[in-house]
């Protein structure tokens, strides 16, 4: 299980950038609600220690254990809907109450366990993997706990991990006529879904399609709008150099309530407002360069397990990145999903810890290069 490695292969600059992230995280989180800033430093101490611990276990004995992995990723989704032990929230069960005072959000932690599991199940099935068996396989695989997910509901989280799955699926070595055939029968199906939504013709809940509509139309939903609109206001206002942290200036969105639970998904609307653009560039170019160090780790990896993870980690952080921060400037409709490393949540801050954990091992365990073609 574990090895010894070379101090010198260990990707500190990687742990340099998700550090400084988290370090802007916890003061922006401590501006937007100073009593949940504690818990914050906990979970990044908390994390790091997992992260360590994780990236000295072999990966590959972890990939093992895929089919109690993908076990314990249904059943932490399916659990949650059995009475009295799910939380039910604002329509929604997503949450499992651990105590009075903590919950844990089982789809977080299981976008982990699936990236591992179908590192471990595409890396079996490589040579087989354009086979429409196994590719139907996959297909049921992935379906069962992205159902889960959707009947919380949760269509931000579900999207998040659809578009993981599809990586994972293309790394692995999908077949570019298959990629081809589906995006001839994706375009005009997205554009056939479009219509369907603006007809109000999908199985869409009533709060969903208040959240596209008034993302079309923000002027004539402006009750449903308010949130995203405040949000694009209180990015524009900082201008270049932000008000500052923890200001108390009454003209600021955050101070006077526009924006709810800034803490959480809506958290790069307060680094626009007092860190201003450069403190909005600093976030973004860091979340960048920690996807491009996944990237990296993934072309030196020493096998498709390796690389896979490496992968997933990198979509799962770029893509939620992507959406989270669209979605506060207004470009894409109002979904909640966190964003990485800077978002308050210490089940997504740990199951990131988690998964960078498994990313650090993989570049322990990279391939080494001696020659030109020539490679240990």
């Amino acid at each position: 299980m574990f090895k010894q490695y070379k101090l010198k292969n260990y990707r500190f600059r990687l742990i340099a950038y998700v550090v400084i992230l988290c370090i802007i995280g916890v003061m922006v989180v401590g501006s937007a609600k100073p009593s949940v800033q504690n818990k914050q430093i906990v979970g990044l101490i908390g994390g790091l220690i997992a992260m360590v611990i994780i990236s000295l276990i072999d990966y590959n004995t972890i990939l093992k254990f895929r089919r109690p992995i993908y076990l314990l990723a249904v059943v932490l989704l399916a659990v949650i809907f059995i009475p009295g032990v799910g939380d039910n929230t604002g329509g929604a069960t997503r949450w499992i109450q651990v105590t009075s005072s903590f919950k844990f959000q089982p789809s977080e932690f299981c976008k982990i366990l699936l990236i591992v599991f179908f590192a471990g199940f595409f890396m079996k099935y490589q040579d087989q993997l354009n086979t429409w068996k196994t590719l139907a396989f996959s297909l049921i695989l992935a379906g069962i706990p992205l159902l889960l997910i959707v009947k919380e509901p949760d269509l931000s989280t579900t999207i998040a991990t659809t578009m993981i799955f599809i990586t994972l699926l293309f790394v692995a070595g999908l077949s570019y006529k298959i990629v081809a055939g589906v995006l001839a029968l994706g375009v005009p199906t997205s554009i056939i879904g479009i219509i369907l939504i603006l007809k109000h013709a999908l199985p869409l809940n009533e709060y969903q399609y208040k959240r596209i509509y008034s993302w079309l139309q923000p002027s004539k939903y402006a009750d449903d709008a308010y949130q995203q609109q405040n949000s694009i206001m209180a990015i524009g206002s900082g201008q270049l150099w932000g008000k500052g942290l923890n200001n108390s200036s009454i003209a600021s969105m955050k101070n006077g309530n526009f924006i709810s639970e800034p803490q959480t998904d809506f958290i790069f609307a307060v680094v626009g407002e007092e860190l201003g653009f450069i403190g909005c560039v600093i976030v973004i170019v860091l979340l960048l360069l920690i996807v491009f160090e996944c990237i990296l780790i993934a072309k030196n990896a020493k096998d498709l397990g390796g690389r896979l993870i490496c992968c997933g980690m990198a979509a799962l952080i770029g893509f939620q990145s992507f959406i989270n921060i669209c979605v506060t400037t207004g470009l894409m409709p109002n979904t909640g999903l966190p964003l990485p490393f800077v978002s308050y949540g210490l089940t997504s801050l740990m199951s990131l810890f988690i998964g960078l954990g498994l990313v650090l091992n993989v570049g322990l365990q990279a391939r080494k290069y001696h020659g030109l073609g020539d490679i240990e």
